[in-house]
This record gives structure tokens, sequence and C-alpha cells, in this order.
């Protein structure tokens, strides 16, 4: 009888590991081809390097709850940058304080002299978050250390002589963005400095000067300025600089967003001659967006999924945030203009299974999630309806007479942790041409929208009841790709 006991109480629990092992990453909202961290608090992705074949992605972590506390770097690699593997924690708050957003790089020359034996430093640089100085008052608790790795990104060390750019006395001195510039010889750091970008250079990465400023007469304002990203995009043949800057609140539909400038880099100032704000996303849940560096003449994106107008409030668990897909930057002229396009990264493609034409059979079909929804129609107006059983919607369309496409969430699910949150974003139809093309990538808690080969994006967070299992609208013009899960084997 005893042993009857222990073999049934070995099934058990044998049964609960089984049944843990199949809802990790499946619990409701988790996303299904976005990143997200395996349980706790993610925001900001920062760090990202590309080396010996594999996408290093760390990000803001917090390894006690799934709200805000004392940042770490989280780390994540990917060989694909589709499928995740979620690394042990890089960095640790330490004296200095917390472990701020940043950026690394491969100091491929060693003109750091950390590398030994012959290996090949990662260095990275970020911004450490002194809270103790923040209570008292002090204007200088965010300053810059380093950090470099030698066995290609698996364990990090701290510099001894940290922080390698100390603050002037400026309250918000962050986010430092790293490149090798090559016409002059030296490494550049963009740092988000309250309403502007400084630029400043070393040869060793350790001994840093101040170049210049982009001056807050430029581009939104609607709050501070926050990771900034400077690099360069092909057009036609020629090297365009691009500079991104976050910025929280000040969105063009609420909270937080990426704007961008196109101009010229000298080696010490950056020049523009654009008037206009111009936005890489124009959805409400896009923040804190960089690139990649390491990846040589390709420009690789990516996000924060969320807002921090809701961050800490959103009805998910036991994780809390999640990145945006992958997306390759590229230039395209809209008549006189230049604009940044951003394109889903191709390996995306592989998670796509044959797709369906509902439009061949009815005006209604059912949709699995997650999912890839192309749109080929023409510049009328039209809306796609996603829905379920419980009646909840969430509308993507475009609309004519104003020029814009949209997101309408007010009745796509649950929204009362936020009275904000239930809303129409809109964003204008930059392209000219007669015909739009659109893909809709819907998650199981987001929509991202890709409009025009990624002239118009848009990136929204939704929490349906249940998922959305049926799309109306114009469905002549549309194909379905269900997307396999990039956490299933």
């Amino acid at each position: 009888m005893r042993m009857k006991r222990y073999i049934i109480l070995a099934s058990l629990v044998l049964i609960g590991l089984l049944s843990r092992a199949q809802t990790i990453y499946h619990e409701q909202y988790r996303p299904q081809i976005h990143f997200s961290p395996r349980r706790h608090w993610m925001n900001d992705p920062n760090g990202m390097v590309y080396y010996a074949g594999v996408y290093h992605l760390f990000f803001q972590y917090y390894p006690q709850a799934a709200v805000w506390g004392p940042m770490h770097w989280g780390h994540a690699t990917s060989r694909d940058l589709v499928h995740w593997k979620q690394e042990p924690i890089a960095l640790y708050p330490d004296s200095l304080g917390y472990i701020f957003s940043g950026s690394a790089v491969v100091d491929t020359a060693n003109t750091s002299a950390l590398g030994e034996d012959g290996k090949t430093p990662l260095v990275a640089i970020f911004t450490q978050h002194d809270p103790v100085g923040e209570k008292h008052h002090t204007r200088t608790y965010q300053n810059e250390s380093l950090a470099y790795s030698l066995d290609s990104g698996k364990t990090w060390h701290k510099y001894a002589h940290n922080p390698v750019l100390r603050n002037p006395g400026i309250t918000d001195f962050r986010d430092p963005k790293i490149f090798w510039y090559d016409a002059g010889h030296k490494w550049i750091m963009t740092l988000a400095v309250k309403d502007r970008v400084c630029f400043y250079s070393s040869t060793d990465l350790e001994h840093w000067k101040k170049e210049s400023d982009f001056l807050g007469v430029y581009g939104t304002h609607g709050g501070v300025w926050e990771c900034p990203d400077l690099f360069t995009l092909d057009y036609q043949g020629r090297k365009v600089w691009v500079l991104l800057v976050n910025l929280n609140p000040g969105g063009p539909n609420g909270g937080s967003a990426t704007q961008y400038f196109i101009g010229d880099f000298d080696g010490t100032t950056f020049h523009t001659s654009l008037n206009e704000t111009r936005w890489l996303n124009f959805g409400p849940d896009e923040y804190a967006g960089v690139t990649w560096s390491g990846t040589g003449d390709k420009r690789i994106f990516i996000g924060w999924m969320s807002n921090w107008a809701y961050a800490n409030k959103v009805p998910t668990s036991p994780w809390r945030g999640a990145n945006t897909l992958p997306m390759h930057l590229g230039l395209e002229k809209v008549g006189d203009a230049l604009y940044v396009t951003a394109r889903p990264v191709a390996a995306l493609d592989r998670l796509a299974t044959k797709p369906s034409t509902p439009g061949e059979t009815g005006t209604s079909a059912r949709i699995p999630a997650p999912a890839r929804i192309d749109l080929v129609h023409s510049s009328e107006s039209f809306a796609l309806t996603f829905s379920n059983t419980h009646g909840e919607k969430l509308v993507v369309g475009y609309d004519k007479q104003n020029g814009k496409y949209y997101v309408d969430r007010t009745h796509a699910g649950i929204s009362d942790f936020d009275p904000h949150f239930a809303a129409v974003a809109a964003a204008p139809r930059i392209s000219r041409t007669d015909t739009i093309h659109m893909s809709i990538y819907l998650d199981v808690s987001s929509v991202e929208v890709v409009a025009d080969d990624g002239l118009t994006n848009m990136t929204a967070l939704v929490f349906p009841r249940e998922p959305y299992t049926f799309l109306s609208g114009p469905l002549r013009s549309v194909k379905i790709f269900y997307l396999k899960s990039i956490w299933d084997k």
C-alpha cells in the first residue's frame, strides 16, 4: 500500500512538472512572436551587439518583481533574431548605483587594452543611477560606467576605475550609445542630456571628451529625451546619417515614442535641416528603441513594447514587458523628402505557414493567434475587425478623408487599469501610391502594423479576455498566415 502511495505521489509530481512545462511561455497574454522575459519586469532594450554569429539582447530588468525596481541588465541571445534564450543576468547594481541603459560594441582592435591572450573584448558602457544621490538632490547621480567580456558576451567584468564619464552637474545624463567613427579613428558616444543630445569622443573607451551638443530647438520636447542612437543608412550608394531620439512623454498618440532626424555628422557635430518631427513608430506602445552594433551595413532596430503611462499596470503575470519585432531600417524618398523605413526582419517569414485566402469563402473568417495578415487594397477607406465571443473587437483601418491609418482599441478588451488605454491611435499615410500595402502582426496581446513597406508603423498592446478568433472586413484583399510560436521547439 505504501509503495502504491509513493507511485501515486510521484505521478502527481510528474504531472505537475509536465503541466508547468507546457504552460511556461504560454500563459494568458504571453507574446508568442515577441521576446519577453521568463518572469518579472523588463523595460528598455540595451547593449545590443552581434558577435560570432550570436545576437545579444540586454535589457532593463528587475528580477524580484513584475514592477519597476532596482535595474539590472537582463540578457538573451539568438542566432536568428526570432528564437531567443534567456541567459543569466549580465550586470548587477553596485555601490555606484543601478544599471541603467547603455550600449555594447566589439572592440576588434583592442583600443581599450582590455583584451587578454588574443581575446577580443566586448565593451559595454552604461549609465549608473545612484538612488541615494537622487534622494539627496545632488544633480550628479547619473554617470557612465564600463564593463567588458572576454568570453563572447557570456560573463561581464566591471572596469576597476568606474565611472569613465562623470556627470558635470545635470540631473538627466544617461543612455550612452557608442560606435567607432572610422574617418576620425575614434569612438563616438551619443548621450541623452535632458532636452538635448551630447556627443563625446574617445580613442580607448575609457577617457572621454565632449565634442558638441545637438540642441533642443529641434524635434519634439513633450518630455525628457532618452536613448539616442546615431548611425548611417545607405541611400542609392550614399551614406546618410540618422539620429534616433526617444522621449517620454510627448509621443504622437500620447506617452512614450521614438522620433528621428536625418542629417550629417562630421565627427564632431550633427547637423539637420529637418524642421518637422518624424516618428519611427506612431503607435502608443513602442519606446526606447535603438539598434544593434556589429551588424555591418545592416541596421536592425528593436524597441520596448509598452508605454510609461501604464507599463507598471498592464494585466500580465508572471512577467511584465516585451520587445517589439526586430526591424530592418532603410531609407525611402517620397516626393523630395527622405524617410526612414522599418520592416520586420526576414527571419520572421520562417514562422509563417501556407496562407489562406478567406475572401474566397465569405465576409468573415476564423483567425488564429499569432498570425500575419497581409492586405493589398486601393487607397479607399477600409476597416479590418478582429473579434471574439465576448464582443471585444480590435479595429485596424484607413480613413481616406483624413489620410490616416488607425488602430482602434476602445473596445478591444481589458482597459480599466488606465483611463487613457482604450483609445484610437492614428498615423499619417506617407506613401503617395494608389495602392495600400499593409502587414498586420497579431500576437496574443499586441498588434504591429507595417504599412506601405515600412513608411508608417504602429504598435499597440491589447488584452482581450479571450483570443480574437474572427476577422471581418475587405477579405478579398487579405491573406492570412498562421505564425508558429517562437517558444515551441
